[in-house]
């Protein structure tokens, strides 16, 4: 138990950390709180806990990472934002800032490991998030490793920084599900997400795939597909939880409370209908 305490208490030390770095009150005027995605972090502090990182090392880790990820989120953004142009312009300046940040605190620490696997894993989220904005994917598969990429890219070179390769499947499609999730409920609401109009190009060609307006049977159709790789990811999740080292009874709740999110669309449609 007195583990799992320090877990927590390192957790959540370094997320107040990162808070006070990138929640500016002049900048939260006029454009909504970045994010801070927390199942990251506490992925990140669970394992280097477990490898018997120092926290010193654990913590400009962890802080470079998220600060990095933070940016690359706020950046991504803008192009869904339908703010006025001042805002769009701060959001801009917003990510430019949180980079900054990034890059002082690795100068600080004067860690070239670090450096090169998080630049490695910027350049490829960059790429991955120009092919699926640009709807390049010439096929679904090639779609899905896209999103997985840009949501777990940063992960997968810190893993090997820290030689747990073992890690990387289960660190990608648990991103994946996750961003798989939050591009299925937007679509669901809105008709349209990053991932579904990438998806529309894909699957029905000719037809004009910027248009929102869609029959019901092809809103249904891309719907049964995300949800059969949420579906394998989620198989291959459950297979790491019962066999990957490393995992503690907070991440692996937090793990458990992801996985429930997940309610198949065509179970969902029968029962409300």
């Amino acid at each position: 138990m007195i583990i799992l305490q320090d877990i927590r208490q390192k957790f959540t030390n370094i997320r107040e950390q990162v808070e006070k770095k990138v929640l500016d009150a002049y900048l939260l005027e006029y454009i909504e709180a970045p994010i801070i995605d927390e199942d990251k972090l506490l992925i990140l502090i669970s394992i280097m806990d477990r490898i018997e990182l120092s926290y010193s090392k654990m913590q400009n880790y962890a802080m470079s990472t998220m600060l990095i990820q933070i940016a690359l989120d706020t950046h991504e953004h803008i192009s869904n934002s339908s703010k006025d142009e001042k805002s769009r312009q701060l959001t801009v300046l917003a990510g430019d800032y949180f980079s900054g940040l990034y890059y002082k605190l690795l100068a600080d620490s004067d860690d070239i490991t670090l450096i090169k696997a998080l630049s490695e894993g910027i350049k490829q989220v960059n790429e991955q998030k120009i092919s699926v904005y640009q709807k390049e994917s010439d096929g679904i598969e090639k779609l899905m490793i896209s999103i997985k990429l840009i949501e777990s890219a940063l992960l997968l070179k810190l893993s090997e920084v820290f030689k747990i390769e073992l890690w990387n499947d289960f660190l990608s499609h648990l991103f994946l599900f996750k961003r798989l999730l939050k591009e299925k409920n937007q679509f669901i609401q809105t008709k349209s997400s990053v991932l579904f109009d990438a998806l529309k190009k894909i699957v029905f060609p000719i037809n004009d795939y910027r248009l929102k307006e869609i029959s019901g049977e092809q809103h249904n159709h891309l719907l049964m597909i995300c949800d059969q790789y949420i579906e394998r990811s989620r198989q291959i999740i459950e297979k790491g939880l019962n066999q990957l080292p490393y995992l503690n009874d907070v991440l692996e709740s937090r793990i458990s409370t992801l996985l429930k999110q997940y309610k198949p669309y065509a179970k969902s449609f029968v029962e409300e209908g």
